[in-house]
């Protein structure tokens, strides 16, 4: 979904200043009446089941939160870099290492995120080693896995990497402190054990793993995965349940509006949110966390967007307001 700006319109007759007024205000009443419409229809639903009969291929998976209405403005992260022209694999801010830089001064000065890029673009040459099992709580999962791509070839890793790079731009912007998971650092991995004690160990206010999915051709759209409640072993999600679930409406319903992509046709009820209770990285958090499937990478509608450089800037800085309006409460 390509974003076409206004097209051009000769100059018009100079209507009276007091009919002018009168037509702004009705464009304001209605473009904020369609806002709040995309907003209830994304984050005013809730799904508090387990994992879905159509949940994510790519993701290895009481009380609820109150819903927010994101501010269109007050809680916009600054622009980066990113522009049209960028191909598949190319990052903003790709050079920082996976341990944050120190951060700006700013309105999240303080402020520690994790984000978690899915996979690893090395995964494929240490099939050995990623097929071990860890421990989830739950049960025995495998430690990563290869993540998918687009029939084209475009990895899921190079793109969760790439996300990556440009949130940590624009939260460093206003003061975050931010880490990676990993930043093609390493041969492999980490495990999903090891993703979840990273954010446990920074005490991160938030952690976001991002993905996009490997589904069929025509499931389109993108869907937030929220931790269920589990407690089994190391697992104890009960308390971060709740603020999870604010964290995810709000990046959700910014996400729509930074990117203008669709909740999943095929999962999640329509609402852009799924609850899991299979996944080692949520199960084993003890911060607030979700997940992010931003796109089906095998429906070519999708995959068009998330091969944009310019819809990667677009999707990072939808889950990064919705970072900052849950950090600013």
């Amino acid at each position: 979904m390509s974003y076409t700006g206004p097209g051009f319109e000769p100059p018009r007759p100079r209507r009276s200043r007091r009919r002018a007024l009168t037509v702004a205000l009705a464009a304001l009443v209605s473009g904020g009446l369609l806002g709040w419409g995309v907003y209830a229809a994304v984050g005013g639903s809730r799904d508090d089941g387990a994992a879905p009969s159509g949940a994510s291929a790519s993701a290895s998976g009481s009380a609820p939160g109150p819903s927010r209405t994101p501010s269109p403005s007050g809680g916009s992260t600054s622009p980066s870099a990113g522009g049209e022209d960028e191909k598949p694999g190319a990052s903003a801010g790709a050079t920082s290492p996976s341990a944050s830089a120190p951060a700006a001064s700013g309105d999240l000065k303080g402020k520690v995120v994790v984000i978690d890029p899915g996979h690893n673009p090395g995964n494929f040459r240490h099939t050995a080693e990623i097929n071990r099992s860890v421990d989830i709580g739950t049960h025995r999962k495998e430690c990563d896995t290869t993540g998918t791509s687009t029939n084209d070839g475009y990895a899921e890793a190079e793109f969760t990497l790439d996300v990556a790079h440009r949130m940590r731009t624009l939260l460093q912007a206003r003061g975050a402190t931010v880490e990676l998971t990993q930043d093609d650092d390493r041969p492999f991995g980490p495990c999903v054990d090891e993703r979840a004690r990273i954010g446990n160990d920074a005490e991160a206010d938030a952690v976001v793993s991002l993905h996009a999915d490997g589904s069929g051709t025509g499931n389109r759209g993108f869907h937030v995965i929220l931790p269920g409640s589990v407690r089994a072993g190391a697992a104890d999600t009960r308390a971060i349940v709740g603020p999870s679930r604010d964290l995810g409406e709000r990046i959700a319903g910014n996400f729509v509006r930074a990117t203008g992509s669709a909740p999943s046709n095929y999962t999640g009820g329509g609402t852009g949110l799924v609850t899991r209770k299979d996944l080692g990285g949520l199960n084993l958090s003890t911060v607030p966390k979700v997940f992010i499937e931003c796109g089906n990478m095998r429906d070519s509608k999708d995959a068009a967007l998330l091969t944009s450089g310019a819809w990667r800037q677009k999707a990072a800085q939808g889950i990064s307001d919705g970072i900052v309006s849950f950090l600013r409460g």
